[in-house]
């Protein structure tokens, strides 16, 4: 049953506020390329909205009703907020869940390093990459130094038209002729995606020099480069080399999302699963009406290498929060949050995979998410035989047909990939744990987990109004 081109039924109003979320959006995925920057930026846009901290909530002893906004997050890496709702909450929920981590590399502990004159930093991948994509291509590196006195440095470097960049070098052509002859897997060995960061040697005159030869000093002065990084270091970031044991630095591409095509159609853009749902799930509910049943949207993170942790999906931090607005509601009770759980219903935003004229033999057409034909909805992922699935109801999936269909969304189904082609799995089996109905539900994208994604701006339109529709939807 073959989806329509949502492009086709675009009204000129329509196409201005499409152009105006894209643009929003490539401003989000631009600045916000870790789990940390996520969250600061979603809890700037929602107080903007009028939603105020759980904690402060809790803090001063006030009680939550109908139409308030509130917030909770923990490490800086995970949020939920909760726009309450008219119904009581045992009634249950209606929450939007995404991830916010992407595939990336990360810096080790013990990261810097010189080698003939060059100084380079050690990295382990973290969640599903093609090394050999992230080889020659500009890279920044964003995140935090916690160092020792309670201080908290932030590094975004690479990003800023005036800094630098950084780069994982590759071997030439002409003398890659082994290399080319590997799998692509084994291409280079994730020991080997080491970020160049410096060549200049700290300068030294003569005579000290000569003085220091066989010292402790002069053994120092052999690692000139990596001593004039670690000035550069100190002088601008105010940390030393012990401060990376304490650091968590993501290692992502450098620049910008941009528009894609001569139509300016698509977005080319960096950690666009799943920050492509997180994104449309957020604006959606900021722009909502105090709702009936109490419309929840949660970021996690962790879900690209299992969902683990105190901030993955896994983690209690969801429930305890919604037993915190319940107990400011007067509504809290062993029963009625597990009630409130039960009864809920979620859509599991994650991305799906578009589509890909240059790849058809991986999909089976008829069960496959295209670009531009709306919201993607995933009955089941899993891989091969479902394993590992959330596999939703017939009678969820004929309600969410319902929701759509009245508000006019554009939508589609899929699979990812042929039977036995492999397949991929989301938080969703861990929010059905609770027996809460469960549907994957994101937006088709090009090139998953690549450095660079592909999307369709008409996609992130629907997508956006596909959510608010199920925010409100009683």
């Amino acid at each position: 049953m073959e989806r329509k081109n949502a492009w086709q039924d675009l009204t000129p109003a329509q196409k201005e506020e499409l152009s105006a979320l894209c643009e929003g959006y490539k401003a989000f995925i631009s600045s916000a390329k870790t789990e940390r920057e996520c969250v600061d930026e979603s809890i700037r846009l929602a107080e903007e909205k009028g939603y105020v901290p759980l904690q402060d909530v809790i803090k001063e002893g006030r009680t939550l009703k109908a139409g308030d906004k509130v917030y909770a997050s923990l490490y800086g890496k995970t949020i939920a907020l909760f726009h309450i709702g008219t119904e009581p909450m045992e009634k249950g929920m209606n929450i939007l869940g995404s991830h916010i981590d992407s595939p990336r590399l990360d810096l080790k502990q013990n990261p810097l390093y010189e080698d003939t004159d060059l100084v380079l930093l050690d990295t382990h991948y973290y969640g599903g990459i093609k090394k050999y994509q992230w080889l020659a291509t500009p890279l920044a590196l964003h995140g935090v130094v916690a160092k020792k006195d309670g201080t908290v440095v932030k590094v975004v470097i690479g990003d800023a038209p005036e800094d630098p960049v950084f780069v994982i070098t590759d071997l030439l052509p002409h003398l890659g002729a082994h290399q080319m002859s590997k799998k692509a897997n084994e291409f280079i060995p994730g020991e080997d995606l080491n970020v160049l960061v410096g060549h200049e040697p700290a300068k030294k005159d003569k005579e000290a020099a000569e003085a220091e030869e066989g010292t402790k000093e002069g053994k120092k002065q052999k690692e000139a480069v990596k001593a004039n990084i670690l000035r550069i270091l100190e002088e601008q970031l105010g940390i030393e080399e012990e401060d990376f044991l304490s650091a968590e630095i993501e290692v992502v591409p450098a620049g910008p999302a941009r528009d894609l095509g001569f139509d300016r159609s698509m977005v080319l853009g960096y950690g666009q699963d799943d920050r492509i749902c997180a994104y449309t799930s957020l604006a959606a509910m900021l722009e909502i009406p105090t709702p009936a049943r109490t419309a929840v949207c949660l970021f996690t993170d962790k879900e690209e290498v299992g969902s683990i942790g105190a901030t993955g999906a896994q983690s209690r931090f969801f429930e305890n929060a919604v037993a915190e607005i319940m107990d400011r509601l007067g509504q809290l009770s062993d029963l009625s949050l597990r009630r409130a759980l039960a009864n809920s219903r979620m859509l599991s935003s994650d991305v799906s995979a578009g589509f890909d004229p240059d790849f058809p033999s991986v999909n089976e057409k008829n069960n496959s998410a295209y670009l531009g034909r709306g919201l993607v909805f995933n009955k089941y992922t899993g891989a091969r035989g479902k394993s590992g699935s959330n596999d939703a109801s017939a009678e969820y999936m004929a309600h969410m047909r319902k929701v759509m269909d009245d508000a006019g969304v554009a939508w589609q189904t899929a699979e990812l990939g042929k039977v036995d082609e492999g397949g991929g799995g989301t938080i969703a089996y861990i929010s059905a744990n609770y027996g809460m109905s469960v549907i994957d539900s994101g937006i088709a994208i090009l090139s998953m987990h690549a450095p660079w994604e592909v999307s369709s701006k008409v996609d992130i339109y629907e997508g956006k109004k596909g959510y608010a529709a199920f925010l409100m939807n009683a």
